[in-house]
């Protein structure tokens, strides 16, 4: 069945992206969050010119068509709405097989063990602790993951001594049954990278995101062959030629792509088969409660090479308010630390009607 329309419905923050085939058949993705309106106009602009027309179910040649006669514009806003495309498709299929996209892929309902990851950095280190504490209580969480310097830093501290205090208190606070996670966020050199990371492992930290400027590969390999703590990244590449580089150049050792950033389901799955020819574990970005963590959870419980857990954003309407109101039934109950995919045909959830009806709303078609 040939697809011969896409509509999208955005704000600022969140575009939800519904794809139509010939026979009437629909399904909803999404694009990346933030300047989502932005994201919207490409989609319309530079994808549904070449998707119109094309197979719903061969997305892989969709996608390559959008990325060679824009092949102009390799960056990110391109990818980002490739994927809004390519979500809503599995959507659809999921819908027509009456089953879900992680049964497409080869994988099967259930939990999956997620962790709280806080994405504050404005919180003393204190709060931070009492927070989290909470929330191990109320969720059952068994891991979590905190921030650590500044964001794109150039080694500074959010405030002086808050990353080395923060890590001491964690780790004081919760027991060895818990796993604890810091990220980042491309904060340092290597020299003081592999400084923190020292301090990071004589605290029992497993997992060290983005130590260095994401785009300095040879950086944050020289932090990953001077530790023995797990370092990572990934989430913000969205070329699949980086991701061969960063994969047979070991320059981390667990890989962290993004469903949206990188341009889909199908376009991670070929990520995750490079990772796993390589016998290396793929832990995805997933940093919002938008429709990513979904998409992550169904991928998650197919991949042979998946990591230890789902990242699972704890911050609700306070710092992301534009997560309020997005659907109908909530996909996201957390229950002694697991999250479910359900047996729901396609991603399972329903968008509010309500908050489409707020939208901008967009269309191209066929004929158009």
């Amino acid at each position: 069945m040939k697809l011969v329309k896409l509509e999208t419905f955005t704000n600022e923050y969140v575009c939800f992206v519904r794809a139509t085939a010939e026979d009437g058949a629909q399904g909803w993705g999404q694009v990346a969050p933030y300047y989502a309106d932005i994201t919207a106009q490409v989609l319309h602009r530079q994808v549904a010119p070449y998707a119109l027309g094309m197979e719903c179910e061969d997305i892989d040649a969709m996608l390559d068509l959008v990325r060679d006669r824009e092949h102009k514009f390799p960056g990110s806003y391109l990818r980002r709405a490739m994927g809004g495309v390519d979500t809503a498709l599995w959507d659809m299929r999921g819908k027509r097989e009456d089953k879900p996209v992680c049964a497409l892929i080869g994988g099967t309902p259930g939990t999956i063990r997620a962790y709280g990851s806080s994405m504050k950095r404005d919180i003393t280190p204190i709060d931070e602790v009492d927070r989290l504490s909470r929330l191990r209580y109320e969720k059952g969480f068994d891991a979590f993951k905190f921030r650590i310097g500044a964001e794109v830093g150039r080694d500074q501290d959010e405030w002086p001594g808050r990353t080395e205090k923060i890590v001491t208190y964690m780790r004081q606070a919760m027991d060895d049954g818990v796993a604890l996670l810091v990220d980042a966020n491309s904060c340092y050199t290597p020299a003081r990278a592999i400084e923190i990371g020292r301090m990071l492992q004589n605290n029992g930290i497993s997992h060290y995101e983005e130590p260095c400027p994401y785009w300095e590969f040879s950086q944050t390999k020289e932090v990953t062959d001077a530790l023995e703590i797990d370092v990572t990244g990934g989430e913000q590449d969205c070329m699949l030629e980086r991701w061969e580089t960063m994969i047979a150049d070991r320059v981390v050792d667990v890989l962290q792509p993004d469903i949206c950033y990188l341009g889909g389901l199908s376009r991670t799955l070929r990520v995750v088969r490079m990772a796993e020819a390589a016998g290396m574990p793929v832990t995805p970005h997933a940093a919002n409660q938008s429709m990513v963590t979904l998409f992550t959870m169904h991928l998650m419980r197919a991949i042979p090479n998946a990591g230890k857990y789902l990242e699972f954003s704890i911050e609700g309407s306070d710092y992301y308010p534009w997560q309020d109101g997005l659907f109908v039934n909530d996909p996201y109950e957390i229950t002694e630390g697991q999250a479910t995919v359900t047996n729901a045909p396609g991603w399972g959830v329903e968008i509010d009607p309500n908050w489409l009806a707020r939208s901008q709303y967009q269309s191209s078609d066929i004929h158009s």
